[in-house]
């Protein structure tokens, strides 16, 4: 029987590992515990042996590449189920099973879980596996009908579009034979190495010279979004930091030090190395399970750790009186549901209120690009979605266009795709300004974090009812029980003064205290 060669785990804290170079290729004859392939971490460099004797058949996962523990990077045979490449190569071929594009500005994907195992039978359009980008998460249905056959790519591993991850149909072991179906190993250039990958693991690699105005320079899917939000020429950006990465490769590190070069007070990010040595308990004192991140928690994370490195985070607090809202609500639901098919919610109202507000204070809808404020033609809302899995931002496009059903119905599905992971990519990206639920667990407020390369995220907080102090037009006061909200606006600093967070707050305070719209 094969048996499946795993990327090992080197060490409780290690979650993936690049390979280097493999010593072996297809058809040799290897031994037990004789040396296969290297990898590198970010911990250590070391080879892997064989874990029994035979023959390479399969190498899955090219030189360059990085993947997590546990996916399986090659197939040894034993010499007695090796097929002779004499076997005839008649047998039938089979469909081959692509990573597909998701979207233009999307360039690989990671299959994060296979819903069928070869050998299995799939329906034409039957899900056949999960992928996850840096703009959605997606079932792949199967374009034929068939047997599975053939999974030429594990979960965890990341390849570039139009890469063969499967077969469907044929025979999986002429193919192997003949070599007629099997595709080359994924190489480094053709998988850039994730933005995850660990910078010591790549500083482990020779550094050839910086990249040419001729030869695009190497990079990752995080350091060219970075580049882009930054309108930064990467071929410049080579010839000025040599990359530090694998072979040469501009890694995140390289470039945010470069967009710190030109403000000589900023300080220096420390090097990769220190970060990876800062000071941490040992694993062995901490009992409990390790856990590799998922491609959506990676790509979270960066963006996070990249927002707050790129932007200064300023927060305003408003408290909004909800009651006008909540008793039209209460008063319309039922109708409002029975004649649009959807529920009337509270993020309608909210979203109307933040749009309107967007287009009496555009600097709150605009985005810093290359020293230039970029004040949006449109609204284009994202919508922060929490899944089991991580979080999400579907768009609402032109918002300001949509009467409030169009609106309510456009969120309503959003969300529904999102967690279905149904979402098409161009529907998870070019969001201008973002609200966040943050009290729908009854939470006062939040303070989020803003989603590049935007300006402004707004936080809503839980809706509870409080005593409040009121003043009639003859300055009287008296105390009544009302449903009241804190909103917290975050902005960047660099574009958003106090002054300006506060008008905009006062507008959504001013729409949502005296709603006079209809909702349809």
């Amino acid at each position: 029987m094969p048996t499946d060669v795993v990327m090992p785990q080197m060490g409780e804290s290690i979650f993936e590992g690049t390979i280097t170079k493999w010593l072996k290729k297809v058809g040799d004859t290897v031994q037990k515990d004789e040396p296969l392939f290297e990898i590198s971490t970010d911990k250590v460099d070391a080879e892997i042996p064989s874990p029994v004797a035979g023959i390479l058949t399969e190498i899955k996962i090219g030189e360059g590449a990085t993947v997590q523990i546990n996916t399986v990077v090659a197939v040894v045979a034993e010499a007695s189920e090796a097929i002779s490449p004499a076997f005839p190569a008649s047998a039938p071929a089979g469909t081959d099973v692509v990573m597909p594009q998701m979207g233009e500005s999307i360039f690989e994907g990671t299959i994060t879980r296979w819903l069928k195992k070869a050998g299995d039978t799939v329906q034409k359009d039957e899900p056949l596996f999960e992928i996850s980008t840096d703009k959605v998460d997606a079932e792949i249905p199967s374009p034929v009908a068939g047997i599975l056959t053939e999974i030429r790519v594990g979960e965890g591993a990341t390849v570039q579009i139009n890469a063969v991850v499967a077969v469907i149909g044929g025979s999986s072991s002429s193919a192997d034979a003949t070599g007629s179906s099997s595709p080359e190993p994924v190489t480094a250039s053709e998988t850039p190495v994730p933005a995850a990958a660990s910078p010591t693991a790549q500083a482990a690699q020779p550094e050839p010279p910086p990249a040419t105005s001729c030869t695009p320079p190497r990079t990752s899917p995080l350091v060219r979004r970075i580049a882009k939000e930054n309108n930064l020429d990467l071929a410049r950006v080579a010839a000025s930091i040599p990359g530090s990465g694998a072979g040469g490769r501009i890694t995140k590190d390289d470039i945010l030090r470069y967009l710190s070069q030109p403000r000589p007070a900023a300080a220096t990010p420390p090097p990769a190395s220190a970060r990876t040595a800062a000071p941490a308990p040992p694993a062995s004192t901490l009992p409990g399970q390790v856990v590799p991140l998922s491609r959506m928690r990676s790509i979270i994370a960066q963006r996070m750790v990249d927002s707050v490195a790129i932007a200064p985070h300023v927060y305003s607090v408003y408290k909004i009186d909800m009651t006008r809202i909540a008793r039209l609500r209460q008063l319309e639901r039922a109708r409002f549901e029975k004649t649009h098919g959807i529920k009337l919610t509270f993020m309608p109202f909210i979203a109307a209120a933040a749009i309107e507000a967007l287009r009496r204070h555009p600097i709150v809808n605009s985005s810093l690009i290359d020293g230039s404020i970029h004040y949006h033609a449109n609204v284009h809302l994202g919508i922060a979605v929490a899944l089991e899995w991580g979080l999400i931002v579907p768009v609402v496009r032109q918002a300001e266009t949509l009467t409030f059903v169009e609106l309510a119905r456009t969120m309503a599905d959003l969300a529904e795709r999102a967690r279905t992971k149904k979402l098409k990519p161009d529907e998870a990206s070019g969001s201008t300004f973002t609200l966040t639920n943050s009290g729908v667990f009854g939470g006062e407020f939040g303070t989020p974090i803003i989603n590049q390369p935007e300006s402004a995220i707004l936080a809503i907080g839980g809706l509870k009812k409080e005593a409040v102090v009121m003043s009639d037009s003859e300055g009287s006061d008296t105390i009544a029980i009302r449903s009241m909200q804190s909103y917290c606006l975050g902005f960047d600093h660099r574009l958003i003064d106090g002054a300006d967070g506060g008008k905009f707050l006062s507008t959504i305070k001013q729409v949502l205290e005296t709603w006079n719209r209809e909702i349809g």
